[in-house]
């Protein structure tokens, strides 16, 4: 029986890709080969990676606006790291809104000076700080959209001249934005997009080549661009898949259609923690997130009980994260309602039996 996946990463992936990217393993496109196993300066991988980058464009509406899309390795990581080297000459701007933004301070900070405009750490992040005073000399403001430990989403984005760089990780294609105000946006794949072991970066050409340092190839968004993602070998597998989930995303009708899916899904699983009082939501009301329901029992003495009956439901990957404990259902894009309703009878039924 298929479990009702709501793992945090690397995540559940829509049954019809699951089904061809397995056939393209055996065979791809007929050709007698794997997909595992064919050159990545073929014909047919680079169309999968011309495909690829076309749907992350497309689908973005960033066509034809001066954007590149690329995919790389490292993980968002590797990202923390690359925006830094290739954007801040001097000063740059960070949100601090959770874990993956306190690492990517870190990062930003060996390049130059790096300002936190608000944080939540105080509060263990679980709230969106608002009002933000942005500094009008930064060299770029950096974001982190969705925060996976702590289930807090970006609701509002600054609107400022200060180029955005935007860590889209764990929501991106998930709900429609205006993603021309973004400079850079970037996003392992493993959440709403393909399995672990590619990262997309959507970048806006000018916005490049005006820092000074000298910046190794491989950490070179200009090289990378240059090369069509293909500097050196790509990750072919990840790519494919990705290319996958893109195409069955544009078919289901695109980031509106599978925004409305994700808005139900997330609205069915918070009435639930708001009116059953076994339960307790994690993250501040206003900020709560789409893909990351976060929330505990209020009585841990019922853990042993509720622990066993969701896993006898089939459910998968609901328990919180070390740093907060408790649960947490990640609800990416291809996780059905049906999941969702799965787990909430459950939370009600563990209510009728308190």
């Amino acid at each position: 029986m298929k479990k009702h996946n709501f793992s945090a990463g690397p995540c559940i992936l829509p049954q019809e890709v699951f089904k061809e990217a397995s056939q393209a393993v055996l065979d791809f496109n007929n050709s007698g080969l794997s997909i595992l196993e064919i050159s990545h300066r073929s014909k047919d991988f680079v169309d999968v990676m011309e495909e690829a980058r076309s749907l992350a464009l497309e689908l973005l509406g960033l066509e034809g606006k001066g954007y590149k899309a690329l995919f790389l390795q490292g993980g968002a990581s590797t990202q923390f790291l690359m925006t830094a080297y290739n954007l801040l000459q001097s000063k740059a701007g960070y949100l601090n809104t959770g874990a993956w933004s306190d690492k990517a301070v870190k990062e930003a900070k060996k390049f130059g000076e790096v300002i936190e405009v608000a944080s939540s750490k105080d509060a263990n992040f679980n709230f969106i700080p608002k009002k933000l005073n942005i500094p009008t000399d930064l060299d770029y403001l950096h974001l982190t959209s969705n925060n996976t430990i702590y289930g807090t989403q970006l609701k509002d984005f600054p609107t400022t001249d200060i180029p955005l760089v935007c860590d889209m990780s764990s929501d991106i294609f998930s709900r429609q934005l205006d993603f021309s105000k973004f400079s850079l946006i970037y996003a392992g794949a493993q959440k709403n997009m393909g399995p672990a072991g590619t990262t997309l970066v959507v970048i806006k050409e000018d916005i490049l080549g005006k820092i000074e340092r000298d910046i190794p190839s491989m950490l070179d968004y200009q090289v990378h661009i240059s090369k069509a993602s293909m500097f050196n070998t790509p990750p072919v597998y990840p790519v494919y898949v990705s290319m996958l989930t893109l195409r069955w995303l544009k078919q289901l009708g695109g980031i509106s259609a599978i925004e409305e899916l994700n808005e139900k899904k997330a609205n069915l699983i918070y009435s639930e923690i708001d009116v059953n009082p076994l339960f307790k939501g994690f993250a501040a009301k206003e900020d709560r997130s789409y893909m990351n329901a976060t929330f505990t029992l209020v009585n841990e003495d019922l853990k042993e009980t509720f622990d066993a009956m969701w896993k006898e439901a089939g459910i998968n990957g609901i328990n919180g994260h070390r740093s907060i404990g408790g649960y947490r259902a990640s609800m990416y894009n291809a996780l059905s309602l049906e999941s969702v309703a799965a787990l909430v009878d459950i939370m009600g039924d563990l209510e009728r039996k308190a």
